[in-house]
């Protein structure tokens, strides 16, 4: 294996185990220090307009691949010390990931419904999502934590693995930095409508790739295959979000359960449509195996990234010389 696929397949290894073995840490999380900063640039540039949201999601996301990218560089200026290389790659792995902390969000939601705790399951459920949590009930608890599984294990882990086949450290870093800029203005608020287009729009692009491969996945590796094939198909485009459909609709069908319909942000209420309209109603019960299926999608999505990296790198035309270039 080249020496630059090997530093890749070695610190996503390690940055994955990270995630596993820690999680996301409560304080000093990088992400967090990112959004800070992203929130402090909104302040200067909010203006009702498309081009102060362009210009903000360019310095942001650009600013954040930008510095990616000279660390990269610096590591692999210490010539054959490969250490450096990959212990960056490892640390920028565990950084974007959160698929620890979500399994971790979603079974804390999960055990308050198991015992009966309606009032702290819609406590913790802000965790998760932005939905209204006094508006529901257990089973549409249980539905909105499924759902969130679904789309954090595209977000939170596969898209970012995909992006870090496709750019090293770089793409790990900007990806995760437009889908934490999404999160932060990419919604449909008053205040954002405008601003916070270019990010929406750029995270509808970049999440494409991780989102078919973790419904391609899950497909695979969840109970049902065909059940979670034939919901894909038939209502993975019907979603609003050209991205969360198909994810949505494939956990759907392997869990055997329907997911979409009525839910409340923020004072607002969207009516979806169900995505396996043929499936039973979620239960608390099966926020766990939304958890395992989602630990699954992550695994495979690791494996895929690293065997996949030779040839991406091979399809954009960026191979490496021995010891030196590449991103």
């Amino acid at each position: 294996m080249p020496a630059d696929h090997a530093s890749f397949a070695c610190g996503a290894a390690l940055g994955f185990l990270g995630d596993l073995a820690t999680g996301d840490p409560r304080r000093g999380h990088p992400v967090a220090a990112f959004g800070r900063a992203a929130a402090a640039a909104e302040r200067r540039l909010w203006r009702d307009h498309r081009g102060y949201g362009a210009l903000h999601t360019a310095l942001c996301a650009g600013g954040a691949a930008a510095g990616a990218a000279l660390l990269t560089r610096a590591a692999r200026g210490l010539g054959s010390r490969r250490g450096a290389e990959v212990a960056l790659t490892a640390a920028a792995t565990w950084a974007v990931l959160g698929g620890t902390s979500l399994g971790r969000e979603a079974r804390a939601v999960g055990g308050a419904l198991a015992a009966g705790d309606l009032e702290v399951a819609r406590e913790r459920l802000p965790h998760l999502c932005g939905r209204d949590p006094q508006a529901l009930d257990g089973p549409q608890i249980a539905r909105a934590v499924v759902e969130s599984v679904a789309e954090n294990t595209s977000d939170a882990v596969v898209g970012a693995l995909v992006w870090g086949a496709v750019g090293g450290v770089p793409g790990l870093i900007g990806f995760r930095a437009v889908n934490t800029l999404d999160a932060m203005v990419g919604h449909k608020s008053p205040r954002h409508r405008r601003f916070g287009w270019a990010a929406a729009r750029l995270d509808d692009v970049a999440g494409w790739p991780g989102a078919r491969l973790t419904a391609a996945l899950a497909t695979l590796a969840g109970p049902d295959p065909r059940g979670a094939w034939r919901a894909w198909r038939r209502d993975g485009g019907r979603h609003p979000s050209p991205n969360a459909g198909p994810v949505e609709a494939s956990f759907a069908g392997a869990l055997g359960v329907r997911l979409g319909g009525t839910l409340a942000y923020g004072g607002r209420v969207e009516h979806r449509p169900v995505l396996n309209s043929g499936g039973r109603p979620v239960e608390s019960a099966d926020i766990e195996r939304a958890i395992r299926l989602s630990r699954r999608v992550g695994v495979l999505a690791l494996g895929v990234s690293m065997a996949a990296r030779p040839v991406l790198r091979a399809l954009t035309g960026r191979p490496r010389a021995l010891g030196r270039g590449g991103g």
